[in-house]
């Protein structure tokens, strides 16, 4: 009998940090900037995303230092996995909070990280470094190809 992988056999709360971390695609459309509808708690994702992306590789060129250097990044716990449904219904964190599998393109399925570029969900390409947008005018900047 083959062994399943650990995502399949333990739940997020019973990973080990290296499996946790493991678990992120690698997509970055947590660091893109979201607005939120006041009246209504609709999240709108925008094209502008935080200066320390590395657009390329998709992850945070100072990750060690993302909540000194960005004190509202937001930090994905299993212990707030019932605040994940902003999150696009194409997270990993996500998809297994609500019992689904990983998607094919993820790197633990597909063994490589090109695959979620392929597949056109990492965030390559596609967005702006906050540092050339006024807060402002994000709002100009809400994009629809993220599904939540």
């Amino acid at each position: 009998m083959i062994d399943q992988p650990f995502w399949q056999r333990k739940t997020l709360a019973e990973m080990t940090t290296k499996e946790w971390e493991s678990i992120c695609d690698g997509c970055a459309r947590c660091c893109l900037h979201k607005l939120e509808d006041e009246d209504t708690g609709d999240v709108y994702y925008t094209a502008v995303v935080c200066q320390y992306l590395d657009q390329e590789a998709c992850r945070c060129s100072d990750y060690a230092n993302r909540h000194t250097n960005v004190p509202n990044c937001v930090q994905l716990t299993p212990e707030r996995v019932e605040e994940f449904k902003w999150l696009p219904t194409t997270c990993a964190y996500r998809m297994l909070a609500e019992g689904r599998g990983l998607a094919e393109w993820h790197p633990l399925v597909s063994g490589s990280r090109e695959a979620i570029v392929a597949a056109g969900i990492a965030v390559t390409g596609k967005v702006l470094d906050e540092r050339y947008v006024h807060p402002d005018d994000y709002e100009d900047q809400i994009i629809h190809w993220v599904e939540q």
